[in-house]
């Protein structure tokens, strides 16, 4: 029996990030990024990952957008390598925030 493979999903063109779908997805697991043509890409993943949480597709600056499901989740608070989980300690939620002028709700 061969070894489980890790996936993650990228719905959107747009999305920066993909979710993972597996357990155990630990620092240095390869995980298979599917998009929604079924094409996958190898990633190599930094950081313990849980299970429904993101990681990066692609490096994002600080000061990006982050993307998932094709919609602005929130600004990249330090920059961000391919394969990086993608949380709260390095994602700031732009939705729902009243302290930002103009921000969405």
């Amino acid at each position: 029996m061969g070894e489980e493979v890790k996936l993650a999903l990228k719905v959107d063109d747009k999305d920066n990030v993909a979710t993972v779908f597996a357990n155990d997805v630990t620092d240095g697991t390869e995980v298979e990024i599917r998009d929604k043509r079924g094409q996958m890409t190898p990633i190599r993943v930094i950081g313990d990952v849980p299970y429904g949480h993101k990681i990066a597709v692609c490096p994002i600056k600080k000061g990006d957008v982050i993307t998932k499901y094709g919609e602005e989740i929130g600004q990249a608070m330090a920059d961000i390598q391919k394969g990086e989980y993608v949380h709260v300690h390095n994602l700031a939620a732009l939705r729902g925030r009243g302290d930002l002028e103009g921000g969405k709700q």
